[in-house]
């Protein structure tokens, strides 16, 4: 079975890592590119073999050879068009973060099981081998009771672009109706999801800080602490004002030992598994490669489309981080401990 994807959007993260990622997946092929330029289409779909370019959503969607749509419109923009994909009858893969409001993420979920489509959401670190053997060694008991998780992600502030030096076509990254917030959106997000993912864990409870202002709306850095439903709890830092990417590690900690993937919370797997236990000691090292998280993840959602499974993220995994992530807004601002749960 192959199933023909559309891509929403000609973006850098579609150009670099998705349409190749799509190529490289066993059983899919990229069908149909969608840009409001539709020079800007040919010109991606030439780049990447796409056999159709289109300068209209609904257009695209009328196409029956479009089996699955690939949302990385800006962030506001992903509700309405995860909405149009369902009601024509197409799966969807909407790109991190899901919506900017819970209700919005509930309409998607909504719409898409009415529909009976599948609706996954872009968090590719939930792929990674490492991250998956950490969820394993939870699961299994092998790290005891939990007690702490941590997940941290700094872009790096050497060469950081700034608003006024964006390109014109990533400008909306600058406008708080546009992106909902900051660095949190870029990269807090995955953090969050990945702390669950591993711990298998909701948060129930955040207090944080950034470096929001009223003049500056969207924070470059974040520092989060959470509390699981387990009772354990969890830190973040995220955002570009670090001077690199050094420490860009998940660690979970446990009644018998520790175990984490250092440098592997990126957009390219690597990184170095770390085992401390009182029963394992393991170190594995991990070949880089930029595009294998996604490839994976368009493996495990065609296979989930063709087996009728889950997607390695749901729609409620993408409202789970818009939840936390609202949180962090409203913490931030108020000074104040919110509950989520």
């Amino acid at each position: 079975m192959t199933l023909g994807w559309a891509i929403i959007s000609t973006g850098r993260h579609s150009d670099t890592k998705m349409a190749p990622a799509i190529n490289a997946a066993a059983g899919s092929t990229i069908t149909a590119i969608v840009s409001r330029d539709i020079d800007r289409a040919k010109t991606f779909a030439n780049k990447h073999g796409v056999k159709i370019a289109y300068d209209n959503i609904d257009a695209m969607l009328r196409d029956p050879d479009v089996n699955v749509v690939y949302v990385a419109s800006p962030n506001a923009l992903h509700g309405e068009h995860t909405l149009k994909a369902a009601a024509a009858g197409k799966h969807v893969l909407v790109e991190k973060p899901m919506a900017l409001s819970v209700n919005d993420c509930r309409q998607m979920i909504d719409a898409c099981d009415r529909a009976g489509v599948k609706l996954g959401v872009g968090f590719h670190l939930r792929t990674h081998p490492g991250h998956q053997r950490l969820r394993e060694m939870v699961v299994s008991g092998q790290l005891g009771k939990l007690s702490l998780t941590t997940a941290n992600w700094g872009r790096g502030s050497r060469g950081l672009v700034t608003p006024s030096s964006r390109p014109a076509l990533q400008a909306w990254w600058g406008d708080l109706s546009m992106v909902g917030a900051g660095a949190f959106m870029a990269t807090g997000v995955h953090c969050v999801d990945l702390m669950r993912f591993v711990t298998g864990r909701n948060v129930t409870e955040v207090i944080a800080l950034n470096d929001a202002s009223s003049t500056s709306p969207l924070e470059e850095l974040v520092t989060l602490t959470a509390r699981f439903d387990d009772g354990s709890l969890g830190t973040i830092m995220t955002g570009r004002r670090t001077p690199d990417y050094v420490g860009n590690d998940v660690m979970i900690y446990g009644s018998e030992g520790r175990a984490g993937v250092r440098e592997s919370v990126n957009t390219v797997l690597g990184g170095t598994l770390d085992i401390d236990t009182q029963t394992i000691t393991a170190c594995e090292a991990f070949e880089t490669d930029p595009i294998a998280l996604y490839t994976w993840q368009v493996d495990a959602f065609n296979n989930a489309v063709e087996h009728d499974l889950d997607p390695p993220a749901s729609g409620m995994d993408g409202l789970r981080a818009a939840q936390v992530t609202l949180a962090m807004v409203e913490s931030a601002k108020t000074g104040r401990r919110v509950n989520i749960l």
